[in-house]
């Protein structure tokens, strides 16, 4: 057993556990922090295959904005103050072990970074990941990509009349 495969079994451990975390927490708000766990661990799991661009769009879009959606979400559409649907704080002991984790996720992450072997170059001409995937995302699909934008703004919108009430004129 090497490191690459210890730091795997760390990351997919950490990884399941905060998915069970998620569905099995009571209060939304613990549920949603771990789902951002949850997120960096697949990410560190992306890493692991050498899948290092998939694993940065995990941490970017993933990790970072739909944990922010859905965590502005949640408060928006809470209709009680956040301290009425909190669980009693948790014991030391029990931060403990959520700090522990998360310094374990973190190094698991920086170790499956550091061993993933980048690729140089990923076409005949000579041009990296970035500059063939920039080339299509705003050449050839970006009527796709702009049409995606547009069906994002007005979901968040939807939400936010949902959560406000329509009928509130």
């Amino acid at each position: 057993m090497n490191l690459n495969d210890a730091v795997f079994i760390l990351l997919a451990l950490i990884t399941i556990g905060s998915a069970l975390g998620v569905v099995a927490s009571k209060n939304i708000i613990h549920s949603a922090l771990l789902l951002v766990l949850t997120f960096l661990g697949v990410a560190g799991l992306y890493f692991q295959m050498n899948a290092g661009f998939i694993g940065l769009v995990q941490i970017l879009v993933y990790g970072g904005a739909i944990s922010v959606l859905i965590i502005f979400a949640i408060m928006l559409v809470m209709d009680v103050e956040p301290e009425k649907t909190n669980l009693p704080t948790p014991s030391l002991g029990r931060r403990m072990w959520g700090v522990y984790l998360v310094v374990l996720l973190i190094i698991a992450l920086g170790a499956s970074i550091w061993y993933t072997r980048w690729p140089l170059a990923m076409s005949a001409a000579g041009a990296d990941e970035m500059t063939v995937l920039a080339n299509l995302m705003l050449g050839k699909y970006v009527v796709a990509f702009e049409v995606a934008a547009i069906l994002l703004l007005v979901a968040v919108v939807g939400a936010i009349i949902l959560a406000k009430g329509a009928d509130d004129k």
